[in-house]
């Protein structure tokens, strides 16, 4: 039997090697190590994300995901504009902001297909309210100065007639912090999200009067689909890593595909406990709410990068004269070959 190759058949198998590279090496990740920025990380916003580091789907993409929690949205993406974090956990609004800003990002997967923000009013500091017009003057918690619930605030006031100048912006988190300072009257109204706005309602300190957990009623406020948090990342950092973005949107297309088979006891099981706010009930009653607000499959609706510049565009002056190419604000390529490899999740 013979062990040795000629010249001519090594020669040949490193040209076959050339033209045919192994799958495996095709499909590897450029970076193992990623580190992804989220503001709010026990919120069911983010539950997808959470979802594929419990489950280890970034493991079984060959990543060694760290994930670094903020106070909110906006602070998270400064973390990736600052260099120390690669991608954000984030709303999708923030791709077009940034746009504008001469910085571009491009949101790669979707985890929500609506804001899920709630905006509500204290009924301790404000037991007569009636319209939006009552919270002039008003102190409204928001998860961070900036984040997405910033920026839903505005626009509910906008419609009424209020500028963001008409009131005062309060960062409360989305944790505990927000559920406390609304409960001690530091606040009159709130924009936030669950588990903090079930915890709030289910005691009657609260009376809601937006929720985009309701899909109909998040595209009737928005006038289209708005879509709610992604992972995004600078286009210069897509472009250089795409198999380490496709085994990010992996992950994530298997963990959004998981909950919406999960009942509400597994769900309990793969979040940390610490998610509950102490109270198993309120986060079984408050993932109910959310789940058809979640993403089935990562895909972004089309119309939806029209539907949050409009939106930006009412709270925001700068952005009316802003020329904004809403095509390279999202793409669906990684999204599409997820879906393909993982048909079932």
């Amino acid at each position: 039997m013979r062990t040795t190759l000629t010249r001519r058949e090594v020669l040949a198998a490193g040209a076959a090697a050339l033209i045919f590279p192994a799958i495996g090496s095709a499909q590897a990740p450029e970076r193992k190590k990623v580190t992804i920025a989220v503001g709010g990380k026990n919120l069911l916003y983010y539950l997808p994300l959470t979802v594929a580091e419990q489950k280890k789907y970034f493991e079984a993409e060959g990543l060694e995901v760290t994930i670094v929690d903020f106070a909110g949205g906006a602070r998270a993406l400064q973390a990736v504009v600052g260099g120390s974090a690669d991608v954000v956990s984030g709303a999708f609004e923030h791709n077009i902001n940034m746009q504008a800003k001469g910085q571009p990002m491009r949101a790669f997967v979707l985890q929500g297909r609506a804001p899920q923000i709630v905006m509500a009013v204290s009924t301790k500091t404000m037991p007569n309210y009636k319209t939006v017009a009552d919270l002039k003057g008003k102190k409204i918690g928001v998860t961070a100065p900036g984040s997405s619930t910033n920026i839903m605030s505005n626009f509910i006031l906008a419609k009424a007639g209020l500028k963001p100048t008409d009131v005062s912006y309060v960062g409360v988190g989305a944790a505990q912090g927000a559920v406390a300072a609304l409960r001690a009257g530091q606040i009159d109204a709130i924009s936030n999200l669950d588990p903090v706005i079930t915890m709030l309602a289910r005691s009657n300190d609260i009376q809601i009067i937006s929720d985009t957990r309701d899909v109909a009623e998040a595209d009737k406020v928005f006038g289209g689909p708005m879509p709610a948090a992604t992972l995004y990342a600078p286009i210069s950092f897509i472009d250089k890593n795409p198999n380490t973005v496709q085994a990010l949107t992996n992950a994530i297309v298997r963990a959004n595909k998981w909950i919406q088979q999960a009942g509400p006891s597994d769900i309990v099981k793969a979040v940390p406990e610490s998610y509950l706010l102490g109270d198993r009930a309120v986060y079984i009653d408050a993932f109910l709410k959310a789940k058809p607000a979640l993403s089935p499959d990562g895909m972004f609706p089309e119309q939806g990068a029209a539907t949050a510049l409009r939106a930006l565009q009412s709270v925001d002056d700068n952005m009316k004269s802003a020329k904004i190419d809403l095509k390279a604000v999202f793409t669906n390529d990684f999204v599409r070959k997820a879906n393909a490899k993982y048909p079932k999740g």
